[in-house]
């Protein structure tokens, strides 16, 4: 149901439903041009990005920017919603029903006949076996292509090497998977055209999240952490060269590099000192 603009922005707390109907009333013929014209499709990035400022917010442990980027998100969400709804596909509170349903047959320790108690690592396991059976894999090659492909590549990896693992299609030591490292590395220096090249890193990087896997690391979050690590030491590195009255375009590759490892050096120290 539309509601008066007038008085909806008279609420001093909304919910749920109210979020709906704003997203409805966005996207009426009284409500704003750009909101109606966009599809699942146009919006597509909006979602994603709106997923990984969540996933920001997280990381910084910050609750202002969590409580901000929770609320975009669910906006996000709300607005695919909607577009369901115009198109008679899914109602809201299908979709919502739909995943409580879900979560509730995923939990059934908690919600079965008997309720009983499960460790907590032995709950990943008992939620694949259900996720399984719910959407009629029945191999784990289906289960592979199930993956979705639109992940971060580092992320769709980890969960291909996971989900094989599962199946006991893994390496029996750290030490094999760091093998399998050393091997795909001599097979990407040999490669001579572009084509070669391509899939040997490729195999490399598959590779390393294996080797990762078996660290326990996750290899999404490591390259992020050792990109973020390569801004701050690039930042410090060109600061100190502004200082000097110097621009890095005027500096040879030697002299940067020198730089560098110095900085990396000094890294280290600060590092051992704390310890």
């Amino acid at each position: 149901m539309l509601f008066s603009p007038q008085d909806f922005s008279k609420k001093e707390q909304y919910t749920f439903e109210d979020l709906l109907a704003l997203v409805r009333f966005l996207r009426s013929p009284a409500g704003c041009e750009w909101d109606r014209a966009q599809t699942h499709a146009s919006v597509r990035k909006n979602l994603l990005e709106e997923a990984y400022e969540v996933a920001e917010g997280i990381d910084r442990d910050d609750p202002t920017i969590l409580r901000e980027e929770l609320g975009d998100f669910l906006f996000q969400a709300a607005f695919h919603m909607v577009m369901e709804e115009e198109q008679a596909r899914s109602l809201p509170e299908e979709i919502i029903t739909d995943v409580c349903r879900k979560m509730i047959s995923r939990h059934p320790h908690l919600f079965g006949s008997t309720p009983e108690r499960v460790a907590a690592e032995a709950v990943p396991a008992r939620w694949e076996e259900l996720k399984r059976a719910e959407k009629g894999q029945h191999s784990t090659t289906e289960t592979l292509r199930a993956i979705p492909k639109t992940l971060p590549a580092l992320m769709y990896a980890q969960k291909m090497a996971d989900k094989a693992a599962r199946a006991g299609f893994t390496y029996e030591s750290v030490e094999e998977a760091g093998e399998k490292v050393r091997e795909e590395w001599d097979e990407l220096t040999a490669a001579k055209t572009r084509k070669e090249q391509e899939e040997e890193l490729g195999d490399m990087l598959f590779a390393l999240v294996n080797y990762g896997r078996f660290l326990g690391l996750d290899a999404e979050e490591a390259l992020v952490r050792a990109a973020q690590k390569f801004l701050g030491r690039f930042a410090v590195l060109e600061e100190n060269l502004a200082s000097s009255n110097r621009e890095m375009t005027s500096c040879t590759k030697n002299e940067l590099l020198s730089a560098w490892y110095e900085l990396k050096n000094t890294e280290k120290s600060t590092k051992i000192a704390k310890i």
